[in-house]
């Protein structure tokens, strides 16, 4: 079958190629770019000057847990702590006989300081226990019913990865941070294999609607009440029901040592499937900044600006870090790292010394990068992979992130523009649930440093605008880069010879690129086939 894509402005996944042209796919290859007469017999698809580019791919997402949460008690939609409680009330007695209130979506800036409360809970669910991970899925909001469930009490230690928000008297007020989260995910019921199923299903559907063809699934295993998802993309792989490319993360146990790795190439083996390949193995090294968890080189300082005796968290011991990177590596493994905060990253790069380039190890998030640092990332061969969508002036980062690192680390947050400066390969990611996957949403901040449409006091002006990347760039790490880092070589091109894994959008955003956040996605195509619209 010969498919001919007309009329269409293209971004071949480099640069932008400038008037209408036609693409030509047969089965499931592009075959020709160009100013072409479509051969007899071809199927027309009128591009009408939108941008036709190659498909999205995800460097960083979670797209089981994010189904899972669309299909369980979703926040992500709302802002305020009443319409979470409304909500959360709504879903409840809709759902009489489930035994636990489970989802996910909050936001931190909702709530002063960011920490919300089990009394408000107990207003609205008070007979069930509630367990509800926030969007940066780095803290968890429980009831009353949860923590006597879980034994929680004033008398409860802190993990030592993690801490119980308290009131004045020492008692936990309802919110777990980091490792706390264990101490009543433990308790959660697992999900069903039907509905983890059905969370693939509507993550998948809910990733192709918005021009995602393929990804790297940044936790495959069990995490703070996330259920493995190992064995359903396995089961989609086998079954057929996988249309998209995937590589999978396998969760670095933080608890354990390098006796875990022989475990680790056991379910590499028994997991990679099809489409599905489990070569990646995730290390979360850090938090976040919000809940005072990313390691940093120097400490937080207190909204007077003094400095505190907290620098964050390093997950992961150095030491230990810096020999199980390594052999991660020669058994193969990419090595996929959280690192948000300077000391993360430096920690994350200082393993990485010496490991094998082929493997395409990269650190996701950068929100601070020590400008020492930034060179090393060309120098080592390790990829920068960016979440731009958080690098503007929400409310979170003005009221929970800037008062908490002082004038001038808030002033290199998301160095993008100095990592591209310095030649590092930037590839892209969302890490939805923590925040929306759709792609063309954080282009339009990586590109304008702040939000499309945003209307208020934070948030209406670039957020160091320095650090901007120029529109192609942008689409060339959402494209062409997040596709190198998932070793899919034949994709994230528009070329003779690349797999025909195509998004057409209604507009050409890159002619426009104060209005990327306004363009959207008319049809998603996989190996020649549309997976969006379905077509019956």
């Amino acid at each position: 079958m010969v498919t001919v894509f007309r009329n269409a402005h293209v971004f071949d996944g480099h640069r932008h190629l400038g008037p209408p042209t036609s693409v030509v796919v047969e089965a499931d290859r592009i075959v020709a770019v160009g100013d072409l007469e479509p051969p007899t017999g071809a199927d027309i698809v009128d591009v009408a000057g939108g941008l036709l580019l190659p498909g999205f791919v995800d460097a960083h997402v979670h797209a089981v847990t994010g189904g899972l949460e669309r299909i369980r008690c979703d926040l992500s939609d709302l802002s305020t702590e009443p319409d979470y409680l409304d909500r959360i009330r709504t879903y409840a007695a809709e759902h009489p006989d489930e035994d636990w209130i489970l989802g996910g979506g909050w936001a931190m800036a909702a709530f002063p300081g960011g920490i919300p409360t089990a009394a408000a809970l107990d207003r609205v669910v008070p007979d069930r226990p509630v367990f509800i991970p926030n969007r940066d899925l780095h803290g968890a909001w429980v009831n009353t019913a949860a923590m006597r469930l879980a034994g929680i009490d004033a008398a409860t230690p802190d993990p030592p990865d993690g801490h119980l928000d308290r009131d004045a008297s020492g008692a936990p007020i309802g919110t777990l941070q980091e490792g706390a989260m264990r101490l009543v995910a433990q308790h959660v019921p697992p999900a069903s294999q039907s509905e983890l199923r059905a969370a693939f299903l509507e993550g998948q559907r809910y990733l192709h609607s918005l021009g995602v063809t393929a990804w790297q699934d940044a936790i495959v295993g069990t995490y703070s009440g996330m259920d493995d998802n190992g064995p359903t993309y396995a089961a989609a792989a086998r079954e057929g029901l996988l249309t998209a490319r995937v590589v999978g993360a396998l969760w670095w146990d933080r608890t354990e040592g390098l006796e875990q790795i022989d475990d680790l190439v056991r379910r590499r083996d028994g997991l990679s499937t099809g489409r599905f390949a489990a070569t990646a193995v995730k290390v979360m090294q850090d938090g976040v900044m919000e809940n005072g968890t990313a390691a940093l080189v120097e400490p937080y300082v207190d909204r007077c600006g003094h400095a505190t005796s907290n620098s964050g968290t390093s997950f992961v011991e150095p030491d230990l870090l810096r020999r199980a990177i390594p052999a991660l590596d020669a058994h193969g493994f990419q090595v996929h790292v959280h690192g948000l905060g300077d000391r993360g990253v430096r920690e994350a790069l200082d393993a990485l010394e010496g490991t094998d380039p082929a493997h395409r190890h990269h650190i996701a998030h950068l929100q601070l990068v020590h400008p020492d640092d930034v060179p090393r990332f060309k120098e080592l061969g390790v990829s920068a992979n960016i979440q731009a969508l958080w690098a503007c002036l929400d409310d979170q980062m003005v009221e929970l992130t800037i008062p908490f690192l002082g004038e001038e680390r808030a002033n290199r947050q998301y160095p993008f523009g100095d990592l591209h400066r310095a030649g590092a390969r930037l590839v892209a990611g969302s890490d939805w649930p923590v925040s929306t996957p759709d792609p063309l949403a954080a282009l339009h901040v990586a590109v304008n440093r702040m939000a499309y449409g945003v209307d208020g006091a934070a948030g209406t002006e670039p957020f160091l605008p320095e650090q901007a990347l120029d529109v192609e760039t942008a689409f060339a790490a959402y494209t062409a880069g997040s596709a190198w880092i998932n070793h899919l070589d034949r994709a994230g091109r528009v070329a003779p010879g690349y797999d025909a894994d195509l998004v057409v959008l209604d507009t050409d955003p890159i002619q426009d690129p104060v209005s990327i956040g306004a363009a959207k996605v008319v049809s998603t195509w996989i190996d020649g086939q549309q997976v969006y619209p379905v077509v019956e």
